[in-house]
């Protein structure tokens, strides 16, 4: 039973943040249309069959659907047949390509502002908790002793989601005589000067120091705010070059192997690792996730795909190229098509979720 209750809540809490990550991307789309003029039918949270109506502010309805699984913002014209001087298919390209694109923003909004709060208030440094000493190693010559906590070398520490934990430093820093900072089981700290094993003995697999360490959170990383927002702007530039890279290494997979398992998870992937984060990390690592997923987001909408954000702005422009020759049918058949292909990835990629593991496996 306990597994299944812990199966629900991951279901529950990853629903749950698909639902706002959606629903902010739609809000930016929703925003710019507004500004722009363009009559907004409805916005829904989740999506139909309807459940409730929320209110209405004269124009635009506000709607509870049935299905948790985002949201949705319904434009005039938006699938490219209308006479309504509001709709969004009489707009300008530049106005239609602001309106697509403003959902990309928002989620990457999303990721900095977390990612900048994580930085600026909430990330601890990166602790190293022994876990078991090899014998005739550095760290047995100075007495480690598994259980012991790791918080500096050389008076340095490590902020947690930075890619060179203590570990990291250490292997740098092969043959070279350093300091430790050490919180000792008994609770005291102590200052213990060690001289790691030479780079041979790292290339030999041995280490550096001669230890198995758990990286676990610290005290808290103190940064100002300029600081902070630099930081910020940084992780969620390295987050969207990493979901890039993966997308690379997805395409020449497929192209190399189409029936490997893709180097990328899909729904049942990602509500594994809510899972896991849930149950197994500190709980800033569930908003650092957040953010991982709101760039993911971002960098995927913008894909010149249909019917994702990038690819209906190239129907957008290749509309304006052709002075509108591109009739609504073939626009909604080209969207229809996406979508479609789409959603068989989402089943292939999701079949290699299940053979991974799946959830609360």
């Amino acid at each position: 039973m306990s597994g299944i209750l812990n199966s629900g809540i991951t279901i529950v809490l990853f629903l749950a943040i698909l639902v706002v990550l959606v629903l902010v991307h739609e809000f930016g789309h929703f925003v710019v249309a507004r500004l722009s003029g363009v009559r907004v039918h409805e916005f829904g949270i989740g999506f139909p069959p309807r459940a409730a109506r929320l209110g209405s502010d004269g124009e635009t309805e506000y709607t509870l659907n049935w299905l948790p699984i985002g949201g949705f913002v319904r434009l005039e014209g938006e699938d490219g047949d209308s006479d309504d001087p509001r709709s969004f298919t009489r707009k300008s390209f530049p106005v239609r390509a602001a309106i697509l694109v403003a959902g990309v923003a928002m989620n990457l909004l999303l990721a900095f502002l977390i990612f900048t709060l994580i930085a600026a208030a909430l990330e601890p440094n990166a602790d190293a908790r022994v876990e078991s000493v090899v014998p005739g190693t550095p760290a047995a010559a100075i007495g480690l002793q598994p259980g012991d906590l790791i918080t500096a070398v050389n008076g340095q520490s490590f902020p947690y989601f930075d890619a060179q934990a203590p570990t990291s430093y250490t292997l740098a820093h092969a043959g070279d005589r350093v300091t430790l900072t050490v919180r000792t089981m008994s609770g005291s700290v102590e200052q213990i000067p060690v001289t790691l094993q030479d780079q041979a003995a790292v290339n030999a697999g041995r280490g550096a120091l001669g230890i198995t360490a758990r990286i676990v959170p610290g005290s808290i990383v103190q940064r100002s705010l300029p600081a902070a927002i630099g930081v910020g702007a940084d992780r969620t530039l390295q987050a969207c070059g990493m979901i890039v890279g993966a997308l690379g290494q997805l395409v020449t997979s497929v192209a190399s192997n189409p029936g490997a398992a893709p180097p990328v998870s899909g729904p049942i992937g990602i509500a594994e690792a809510v899972g896991t984060v849930r149950t197994e990390a500190p709980p800033v690592v569930m908003l650092w996730l957040i953010a991982l997923l709101s760039a993911n987001l971002a960098v995927v909408n913008v894909l010149p795909f249909p019917p994702l954000d990038g690819g209906r702005i190239v129907v957008s422009a290749l509309q304006t190229a052709t002075r509108n020759r591109i009739s609504a049918t073939l626009e909604r058949a080209t969207y229809f098509v996406g979508f479609m292909l789409l959603f068989g990835f989402l089943i292939w990629v999701s079949y290699f979720d299940l053979v991974r593991g799946g959830i609360g496996s």
